[in-house]
């Protein structure tokens, strides 16, 4: 016969709070090891190559800003998907890769297709919340806003 009786306030509680510190373990674990952060399948993407190509650059362009992601790539709808979320957390789910890239793209946009760049901010970032927030970090990396 089972003797375990899960009602019982001292094995309930004390399994309660065993259960809650494996929880906390278990999320600091994944923090750190950066398992809630963006996948790294694309940081060997050679963005510069997108960037001249304007056949490639169209491609995710569109996808960006089209309302349809059907427009899209796999490539382009995870980066559809990841784009407002790196925005509202300041990229702090990228890796460093990642936010190689980003700079790259965002400096390139910015000074090379001002009209693709006001199109950008104006669905990304229509309050220009982002673009006040991030204004100093772009400067230091180089990029006018």
């Amino acid at each position: 016969m089972n003797n375990f009786n899960i009602s019982h306030p001292t094995i309930h509680s004390s399994s309660s709070k065993m259960l809650d510190t494996r929880l906390i373990i278990l999320a600091i674990a994944l923090l750190a090891t950066g398992v809630w952060s963006y996948t790294s399948r694309y940081d060997n993407v050679d963005v510069e190559e997108i960037l001249k190509n304007q056949r490639l650059y169209s491609k995710y362009f569109t996808c960006l800003t089209h309302t349809d992601a059907s427009k899209c790539t796999t490539d382009g709808r995870e980066l559809r998907r990841i784009v407002p979320d790196a925005l509202a957390t300041g990229c702090s789910k990228c890796t460093a890769q990642q936010l190689d890239s980003a700079t790259k793209v965002i400096k390139y946009i910015s000074e090379h297709k001002p009209e693709d760049f006001k199109k950008l901010l104006a669905l990304y970032d229509p309050t220009g919340e982002y673009k006040r927030t991030f204004a100093t970090k772009a400067a230091e990396r180089g990029i006018k806003l």
